[in-house]
């Protein structure tokens, strides 16, 4: 890959990497088709569109990939478990594009001609996926979700959210102590998690307690995502950046319950 080619879309990877993991449900099925990604534009470079933004070409590629396209002969049957299989056939039967979509214009900030642009449509097309997905969001099943935060006003807009689509607040945790107390009398269907707390306690070590009891879905929230997405350890499927979009919160909570049991921390 030609260094300045390296060097415009490095800035993008971490983010994709976010993208394909809340796409596919796992860290493994996620960064198989990344790498799939970047192993296309190694072979042959002029797979990249120079004509648009880095980040808009990388996603185009990444969707190309995504939609079955054979770039270069990749295959990635071979990389994917059962469980991320079978998750690939639920999202296959329950309209993948409308989750783009809402993902593409929510949890990474393309606006509606970009996202067009990625998935090869137009924008009227990219409006109608959305609507779909948010009717979809609708037809979630209601659960009960416990919200790690330790700001007030931000644990106030997440209430306020988690209210919106018809869910139930099953209690606000400041601390890590609190949160697993919570977690253990409430057993909530999803967390929503803060990664730092009040007392200088972590979320994320929070999150750990909460897991070695039972399993849930679980959104991280952070104003620092690049520190979680270093490759180098698990890393949470669900991401969200403060300041967050209520409308990027709402598309996470969707896909968190529509993976259930995959949507955790990546094992």
């Amino acid at each position: 890959m030609p260094d300045s080619l390296s060097q415009s879309l490095a800035p993008h990877l971490a983010f994709l990497r976010r993208y394909a993991r809340a796409l596919t449900g796992g860290q493994r099925s996620g960064d198989a088709y990344v790498r799939a990604c970047l192993q296309a534009i190694v072979n042959e470079p002029g797979v990249i569109d120079r004509t648009v933004h880095p980040k808009v070409a990388l996603y185009a590629l990444f969707h190309r990939i995504w939609s079955g396209t054979q770039v270069g002969g990749i295959d990635m049957v071979d990389d994917l478990t059962r469980q991320e299989t079978t998750t690939q056939q639920r999202l296959s039967t329950m309209t993948p594009e409308s989750r783009q979509a809402l993902l593409l214009t929510t949890m990474e900030g393309f606006s509606d001609s970009d996202t067009a642009l990625v998935m090869g449509t137009d924008e009227m097309a990219i409006r109608a996926l959305v609507a779909d997905a948010l009717t979809e969001i609708d037809r979630q099943t209601r659960t009960r979700i416990l919200i790690i935060e330790d700001e007030p006003m931000i644990s106030m807009d997440l209430s306020g959210i988690v209210q919106e689509l018809g869910h139930e607040v099953a209690g606000i945790a400041r601390t890590r102590d609190e949160a697993v107390a919570a977690a253990a009398a409430e057993q909530p269907g999803l967390v929503l998690a803060d990664i730092q707390l009040a007392d200088g306690s972590s979320g994320i070590d929070a999150v750990k307690d909460i897991l070695a009891g039972f399993s849930v879905p679980v959104i991280f929230i952070t104003a620092f995502p690049q520190r979680l997405l270093t490759g180098e350890r698990p890393e949470p499927t669900f991401l969200l950046t403060k300041p967050f979009d209520p409308r990027t919160v709402k598309a996470a909570i969707s896909q968190a319950l529509f993976f259930n049991s995959t949507a955790s921390m990546a094992a």
